[in-house]
């Protein structure tokens, strides 16, 4: 169909949208359900046929047609799982049908997918007053209440955050805020779209600057303390946390939020015991027996790790996060019966989108524990392509990113700026990719006695950003503003390195940074940090790709979810890293992942060389070392080294063509790999 009847069709539909409604309107119920049945048969667009499918549940309901009525919202919700007014629709059917438990449940669901449906909240303040729930109904009233005191124009902002049209809600909200410089609760959605978009430092520094012009404001603290939270700011999320706890010492959602911080945090058993006293608190169990269980596998506590994650599947059946985390463990092997309730529940249409993608990561690992690698691949695929569509990767940009850092980041400008920075030597980073080794590396350096290991910090990454600037006027700003600086910004921005990780170090002198994504940016932390040492983790680009393809992440990491993706990122990577060599000669060491596990000892000693530390055998015996460790290879690196997961993408060969031809003949050529590219194999 060409572009111009598509867009005709589009029209068309829309006409017989809004002359349904106002059939409706007229009581004309049977015409209006005939008129959204036409076009449910001409294959409307997504988002044109999920509101006629809206439309007819509503008209089949004011026909008193329940039970068809109920069907069409369930249809909806197989096609729009998280779609708040089908649920709501759903309530006011249930109703009609003198069903008030259903229908309060069915409005509970509306307001946790979308808290802008007054309709919900009014009809819930009945529901639960005449159920003696006395408490869920004085909640019900104040959301009321707060949505009654918003400018219509931030309700419509509201509704169409959470019917997933961000950008149109970002533009509404904006055109706001121009008229309303300081309306806080606009800022607070407008950071809300921006935590959505992934744009975390605006969103950051939205809430910081509604925090000050309301400090008494709880939402706006409670969402300010979650984003630190997010961004692994855990010492000013701890902070916030306390000023919340100051106000309401018992509020469980307060506590929740501060167990993250103190997690982040590395204090552990602070952050379980808050976790345990929320749990009798709120509806949300199988969500604290998760954190749970991240903070045990954190600390080596494996079966205690293991049974807070299945206490969560049995809390709730179909809470795909449990059995991703369960499967993260890398060590739990499920059960025939727990396979199937996955495959149950992930076919199950109306299953939220996030449960289902977690439901196939895991599949995909039980499977392939099974040595089934065709249907262990159909669900790394399929969970891969759900989070791909909401991820909004751009491998265009990430290209260009590189670019500009060979552009500006010359040896002249090394030259120029040598010695600018701060000159304590304390920081080790390891970059690279994810799934590359970075972790058995730290674990390594983690076990000499002079080295305190920390974790993946976002330090770096965030000063990036802050160079970076906010606004689209500052696009391309960072890295050229590096030649504009004066030279005592430098040294001040390393100060504020070593300053503000402090936090996440013990008494030694030196420390890991193992955040990978910094191996963009060793131009940034060579003019901040000279003498510290950056140690490039590097694995065969198969064995890597296909780890990370395979890997679901808690943030960030967009690249991963598609082969082609991925192998365009390990190409645009091994590039910069061939420029960092060229004008920082020797400030980079390479470690490959294959050499460690082939002669630990030899790479030990020309790590511990590199980092001017003396030979110690603890780090020949780094699986004795107990610390906590929070990236999924936490369990691998609690073993000795063993070779079986070398070759493991081998038994997946027949469907990764897009991922060998994405790599580029270079990186083949430099790692013997197949170059004639099958196109009749299957995938």
């Amino acid at each position: 169909m060409s572009e111009a009847a598509a867009k005709g069709e589009r029209t068309a539909h829309e006409r017989a949208l809004a002359g349904a409604r106002q059939l409706i309107q007229a009581a004309r119920f049977e015409e209006a359900e005939a008129a959204m049945l036409d076009v449910l048969g001409e294959s409307p667009a997504p988002l044109l046929e999920a509101e006629a499918r809206y439309t007819l549940a509503v008209a089949r309901r004011y026909a008193k047609n329940y039970e068809a009525a109920l069907q069409a919202a369930d249809e909806l919700l197989a096609l729009r799982p998280e779609y708040g007014r089908a649920w709501q629709e759903k309530g006011y059917t249930w109703l009609a049908m003198n069903r008030p438990a259903e229908a309060a449940a069915a409005f509970a669901q509306a307001t946790e997918l979308n808290p802008g449906l007054t309709g919900s909240w009014k009809a819930l303040v009945n529901l639960y007053r005449n159920a003696g729930r006395e408490q869920r109904a004085r909640h019900a009233q104040n959301q009321i209440e707060y949505l009654a005191s918003l400018p219509r124009e931030l309700l419509a902002v509201i509704d169409l955050i959470h019917e997933g049209k961000l950008y149109k809600a970002e533009q509404l909200c904006r055109r706001f805020l121009q008229e309303h410089k300081q309306h806080v609760e606009a800022m607070r959605l407008l950071a809300d779209i921006g935590v959505r978009l992934k744009v975390l430092d605006d969103a950051e520094f939205l809430l910081e600057t509604a925090v000050e012009l309301e400090p008494e404001n709880t939402r706006v603290r409670v969402d300010y303390l979650r984003v630190l939270n997010r961004k692994g700011k855990f010492r000013q999320a701890r902070e916030q946390a306390l000023t919340l706890l100051e106000r309401e010492p018992d509020n469980p959602v307060f506590k929740l939020a501060s167990a993250s911080a103190l997690t982040g945090l590395g204090r552990f058993e602070e952050g379980l015991e808050l976790y345990r006293e929320c749990i009798g608190k709120t509806t949300n169990k199988a969500g604290i027996h998760v954190m749970m269980g991240h903070a045990f596998k954190a600390i080596g506590r494996l079966d205690d790790a293991i049974g807070a994650y299945r206490e969560a599947t049995r809390l709730r059946p179909d809470y795909g996060d449990a059995y991703w985390s369960l499967a993260n463990t890398k060590t739990y092997r499920f059960a025939e019966e727990e396979i199937e309730e996955m495959r149950r529940r992930e076919a199950e249409p109306g299953i939220a989108a996030d449960d289902r993608i977690h439901l196939c990561f895991a599949l995909g690992k039980a499977l392939e524990d099974r040595a089934e690698y065709e249907e262990s691949f159909g669900y790394y695929r399929r969970g891969n392509a759900l989070k791909k569509e909401r991820s909004g990767y751009d491998a265009d940009k990430t290209e260009a990113m590189i670019q500009a850092q060979i552009d500006v980041c010359t040896r002249s400008l090394f030259e120029q700026r040598a010695d600018v920075g701060c000159g304590k030597p304390d920081p080790i980073f390891i970059v690279g990719l994810p799934r590359a080794g970075s972790t058995l590396l730290e674990q390594i350096l983690a076990s000499h006695s002079m080295v305190d290991g920390t974790m993946e910090l976002h330090d770096i990454l965030a000063l990036a950003q802050r160079l970076r600037g906010r606004t689209a006027v500052d696009e391309g700003r960072y890295p050229r503003i590096l030649t504009e600086l004066d030279d005592d910004y430098f040294r001040r921005f390393g100060e504020k390195f070593i300053e503000d990780t402090r936090v996440y170090r013990g008494d030694a002198p030196f420390f890991t940074d193992k955040m990978p994504n910094n191996f963009m940016h060793i131009g940034l932390i060579r003019l901040i940090l000279p003498n510290a040492k950056v140690i490039d983790a590097r694995r065969h680009p198969m064995a890597c790709c296909f780890s990370g393809f395979k890997q679901l992440f808690g943030e960030g990491q967009d690249f991963t979810y598609g082969l082609e993706e991925i192998g365009r990122y390990y190409r645009d990577y091994v590039r910069l890293m061939d420029h960092w060599d060229a004008v920082l000669p020797g400030f980079v060491l390479r470690v490959h992942h294959e050499d460690v596990v082939e002669d630990l000892e030899t790479q030990v000693r020309r790590i511990l060389d590199f980092c001017g530390l003396p030979f110690e055998e603890a780090c020949l015996e780094f699986h004795k070392t107990e610390r906590s460790v929070r990236t999924p290879s936490s369990e691998q690196v609690r073993q000795p080294i063993y070779r079986s997961g070398l070759e493991q993408w081998r038994h997946y060969d027949p469907w990764l063509d897009p991922l060998k031809a994405a790599l580029g003949p270079d990186v083949r050529r430099s790692y013997g790999i197949d170059q004639d590219i099958d196109q009749d194999r299957p995938g």
